[in-house]
């Protein structure tokens, strides 16, 4: 059972391996190995055999499916909610962590967080401004060139501004083309 206070069964000693492998074992001398010391047994003086377990909140929370239950201690400072916690909400139920789609739908929830979170920046006095928060003013500013000779991502540096701006002029044009309809009624 995972999460004892007991200490995890111990590996094969070196006799043992050296019966079993042909060879183990021919170069190792413990005395020359820097991790001897912390190999030895420790006390851990844990007063519970299973620690205890922090209560879960009401609307549950997302575990793996390759967990049994969850561990211990979680964190609850961001509670899954609306479309994006759906979306990562299944992406838990249903997927082991070892599958793409697992990830890519943690991916798709995370840009539907980031768009939900724009489009409240628009109702606010503040809006978000992609110009001063991408950090162009700044590139601007500080040898743009210079600044990016030898990185490792030169291959796909002309579409950081597609990206950066994109989604920024589809929201334009979509405020654009629902006012024009709103105005032709």
């Amino acid at each position: 059972m995972a999460y004892t206070a007991d200490k995890p069964t111990p590996p094969p000693t070196a006799e043992e391996l050296r019966a079993r492998i042909p060879g183990w074992g021919a170069d190792l001398d413990p005395t020359d190995r820097p991790s001897v010391p912390k190999e030895q047994p420790q006390d851990l003086n844990a007063h519970w055999t299973f620690p205890e377990e922090q209560p879960v909140p009401d609307g549950g929370r997302e575990r793996s499916i390759e967990h049994g239950r969850l561990t211990p201690v979680f964190g609850t400072a961001q509670p899954l909610h609306g479309v994006s916690g759906a979306i990562r909400r299944y992406a838990y139920s249903r997927f082991s962590e070892a599958r793409a789609a697992h990830w890519l739908l943690l991916l798709a929830g995370d840009r539907v967080e980031a768009a939900g979170a724009h489009l409240r920046s628009l109702a606010t006095s503040r809006p978000d401004n992609p110009i001063t928060e991408t950090g162009i003013v700044a590139e601007r500013r500080w040898a743009p060139l210079a600044g990016r000779r030898g990185r490792a991502d030169v291959r796909h540096q002309w579409i950081d501004p597609l990206l950066v701006a994109g989604p920024w002029i589809l929201a334009a044009v979509g405020v654009i083309a629902v006012g024009r309809r709103l105005l032709r009624r």
